[in-house]
C-alpha cells in the first residue's frame, strides 16, 4: 500500500508539472512555491487557523472547501466570493445562508497582514485553506499552486446563473463544468467533496414529497434514508441539517460513492450521476469505479482540485492584493 501511495504521488507531481509546462496559457504563472522567499511562514499561518477552526466544528473542512469552489466558479479563483455588499457574490441564491468559512479567512489575512504585509492574496488563502480542509479530514494532500491575485468586482447575476444547482439535471451540470473548462469526470470526481459536509432540507425536500405525478417521494431515494429525512425536516423552516455522506460524515473517502450504488445519495444531483438516465452513460462507470477504489478517487480528485483550481486566476500586474479580503483596496 506504500507503494500504491508513492506511485500515486509520482503521478500527480507529473501531472503539475505537466499542467504547468504544457499549453495553458496563464495557469504556467502558478507555481507551489510561489511564496517561498516573501512569505514562507503562510502554510504554517494556514494549517493552525484551519486546525483549529475543525476542531471547533469538523464541518468546517467542508465549508472551506465549498467556499473555494464557488469562487472559482464565478468570474474564476480571484476571491470575489468574499466581497461585501448588496451586490456580492456571497448575497447570490446558491450563497447566501449557506457559503460558509469566512471569519476563517479573515483570520487567517489578519495573521498575513502582520507578517507578510500585502504579500498574500485573499484567493490563494481560499484555495489553501480548502486543500487543508481536505487534509485535516483524512482526505489527500496536494501540493497548491500558488500565484493568483484578487479581483476588484463580485459577480452575483454570475454565482446566480452559473454556479451548479442539486436541482439541475445531471446533462446541464456538465455544461455548467465545461464552460469553466472542466469535463464529465471532473463532474463526477469533484462531486465526491460531497463526502464531507452537511446540507439544508430545502436542497432535498423536493426529493420527499410530491416528487412527480406518479411518486411522492423520489423512487432514487432508499426508502429508510426516504423516511429518515422526513421526520427531521417536517414541521422544519428548512434549514435544518444532515449529513452529505450518511455513512461517514465528517471522514473524506469514497462512501460518497458506495451510497449511490445503494440508492443514498442525498442530493438529488448526487444520486443523479448514478440513476438518472442522462447521467447513466457518462457518469455511472466513473461512480461504480471510484466506490471501489479509494486511490483512484483520491488521485483524480486531486487533479481536478489543481484544475478547478487554475480556472481564469489573475496574475502578474492583474487584480491586487487586498488588504482587507471582504473589500477592495
Amino acid at each position: 500500500q506504500d507503494m500504491e501511495h508513492s506511485y500515486c504521488r509520482l503521478v500527480l507531481v507529473c501531472s503539475v508539472l505537466a499542467l504547468c509546462l504544457g499549453s495553458h496559457g496563464v495557469r504556467s504563472q502558478l507555481t507551489s512555491d510561489f511564496y517561498g522567499n516573501t512569505c514562507p511562514q503562510l502554510y504554517d499561518i494556514v494549517q493552525h487557523h484551519v486546525f483549529s477552526a475543525m476542531m471547533g466544528e469538523m464541518r468546517m473542512g467542508a465549508s472551506l472547501l465549498r467556499l473555494h469552489f464557488h469562487d472559482c466558479f464565478v468570474n474564476g479563483c480571484d476571491g470575489s466570493i468574499l466581497l461585501d455588499g448588496e451586490d456580492g457574490e456571497k448575497f447570490a441564491r446558491p450563497n447566501q445562508n449557506s457559503v460558509r468559512g469566512y471569519e476563517v479567512i479573515d483570520a487567517i489575512k489578519t495573521d498575513l497582514e502582520s507578517v507578510c504585509p500585502e504579500v498574500v492574496s485573499c484567493a490563494d488563502i481560499v484555495a489553501l485553506a480548502a486543500s487543508y480542509g481536505v487534509l485535516f479530514s483524512g482526505g489527500p494532500y496536494y501540493d497548491v499552486l500558488l500565484g493568483r491575485r484578487d479581483g476588484l468586482v463580485a459577480n452575483q447575476s454570475g454565482a446566480d446563473n452559473g454556479l451548479p444547482s442539486p436541482f439541475e439535471p445531471i446533462d446541464s451540470i456538465i455544461q455548467k463544468f465545461s464552460d469553466v473548462g472542466l469535463n464529465t469526470t471532473d463532474v463526477v470526481v469533484l462531486s465526491g467533496a460531497h463526502t464531507i459536509g452537511r446540507a439544508r432540507c430545502v436542497l432535498y425536500s423536493n426529493r420527499l414529497s410530491n416528487f412527480s405525478t406518479t411518486d411522492s417521494v423520489d423512487p432514487t431515494l432508499d426508502a429508510t434514508l426516504a423516511a429518515n429525512l422526513q421526520s427531521l425536516c417536517a414541521n422544519g423552516d428548512g434549514n435544518e441539517t444532515t449529513a452529505l455522506d450518511v455513512s461517514s460524515a465528517d471522514v473524506f473517502d469514497n462512501n460518497y460513492y458506495q451510497n449511490l450504488l445503494v440508492e443514498k445519495g442525498l442530493l438529488s444531483s448526487d444520486q443523479g450521476l448514478f440513476s438518472s438516465p442522462e447521467g447513466v452513460a457518462s457518469t455511472k462507470e466513473l461512480v461504480q469505479v471510484y466506490s471501489s477504489d479509494g486511490e483512484q478517487f483520491f488521485c483524480d480528485f486531486v487533479w481536478s482540485m489543481i484544475k478547478m483550481g487554475n480556472i481564469s486566476p489573475l496574475t502578474g500586474s492583474a487584480g491586487e492584493i487586498r488588504k482587507n479580503c471582504r473589500v477592495a483596496n
